[in-house]
């Protein structure tokens, strides 16, 4: 998306959370990061460089890490890097969050990560200030092209875990840090939109505002989320969650927002994130390079809210990529189809356990949206019509 509206004489940026790796083949800490936003088409960048349960907690500013002191210089490995080194193992009674499985150690701030590091102290963030940083990082950089067409990519680590909100979000609801994030991220858009709005730009303005995957309880922190999450059903009625190929894991928020060109409503069209290249660069006029995208699907119209609009007529989805699972949204239809090797989260008898095999599962969502209902027995041309397409799409294996 950077690259092409660039080509199209936008002004890009991205502040946030960047989960895409920097540098090649490691990151040089204490140099130049690159390649990264910079080399894709972004003309600026202000991030969290990996995820926040991953170490080091350090801003990246376009190529460097910002305020970093040459003296102290930032070491970051995945190896203990000395005996007496201080990690959520040696040191679990001393964390102000404590870690559920994986996230142990260096301690930063109070809360162990995943990985070490030493170093970089005058570079080091804390959690609770993170929201506001990129918030005026962006209202900044906002200000600064006002004049010129610009495109953010608001990156967001919310309700990433560990999540940590300031402390003036914290107790702002009854589900504990969980609860809190999302009342933070509310506060987070709605600081950009009033920001839009006070230069005027609200009407020449779209936002696009997604999620990448279903929801996740514990995640590798206590943090309450599974202990005040009461008879709150985090995926409605659909089945599965992040990793799934089921709805629950791929079904995610997506809104629209464009004053004066897009009406209030709901749409029942089948869009994906994969679609954004495709669409924002007909939307900016801007061609795209032969061969490039794809997979990504022209659904501007769908995105618009147009009268008769269509989205996809299809959408693969897959899970985290190891294990093999797909699913195949077609219309009304979703075909899933599992491999499963001993335990899985996969929909498979006990008797079915045990051993490596291909599965596939058929549902017709209008009558059956939490996936509970196999009808392939009784729509055997629309299974094998599915399976045909998907195989052909991904491979049988």
């Amino acid at each position: 998306m950077a690259s092409l509206l660039q080509s199209g004489g936008y002004q890009t940026a991205v502040i946030g959370k960047w989960h895409l790796g920097l540098g090649d083949p490691e990151p040089d800490w204490n140099g130049e990061l690159k390649p990264g936003p910079l080399e894709i088409g972004f003309n600026h960048c202000f991030l969290l460089p990996t995820t926040n349960d991953r170490v080091p907690q350090v801003f990246v500013q376009d190529h460097r890490v910002l305020n970093l002191d040459p003296k102290d210089p930032l070491w970051v490995g995945s190896k203990l890097p000395a005996e007496d080194h201080v990690t959520g193992l040696s040191h679990r009674e001393t964390l102000k969050m404590n870690w559920s499985h994986g996230h142990n150690g260096t301690i930063h701030n109070g809360i162990s990560r995943i990985g070490f590091y030493t170093g970089g102290k005058a570079a080091r963030f804390r959690d609770e200030d993170l929201a506001d940083a990129w918030v005026k990082q962006s209202n900044a950089w906002i200000e600064e092209h006002q004049k010129q067409p610009f495109f953010l990519f608001f990156a967001a680590h919310d309700i990433h875990v560990p999540r940590i909100p300031h402390e003036r979000f914290q107790g702002a609801t009854k589900m504990g840090f969980r609860g809190d994030s999302i009342v933070q991220f509310d506060w987070c858009v709605g600081e950009l939109m009033k920001t839009v709005a006070r230069l005027g730009l609200t009407e020449n303005t779209l936002f696009v505002l997604c999620s990448d995957n279903g929801p996740v309880l514990d995640d590798g922190y206590q943090d309450g989320a599974v202990e005040k999450l009461g008879d709150h059903t985090p995926a409605g009625p659909f089945s599965g969650g992040k990793y799934s190929v089921y709805e629950g894991g791929t079904r995610t928020p997506f809104i629209t927002r464009w004053l004066g060109t897009i009406p209030a409503g709901v749409s029942d069209q089948v869009v994906c994130t994969i679609d954004l290249p495709a669409s924002l660069a007909a939307l900016a006029e801007v061609s795209l390079p032969k061969g490039a995208c794809a997979d990504s699907v022209n659904v501007a119209d769908a995105l618009l809210g147009k009268p008769g609009a269509k989205g996809r007529d299809f959408l693969v989805q897959q899970d985290n990529g190891v294990s093999g699972n797909f699913g195949l949204r077609a219309g009304d239809w979703k075909l899933v189809r599992m491999k499963t090797k001993g335990k899985s989260e996969a929909k498979v008898s006990k008797k079915e356990r045990g051993s490596t095999s291909v599965g596939h599962a058929l549902y017709f969502l209008p009558e059956d949206p939490g996936e509970e209902k196999d009808v392939s027995a009784q729509n055997s041309e629309k299974a094998q019509e599915l399976i045909a397409k998907l195989d052909a799409i991904v491979g049988s294996k």
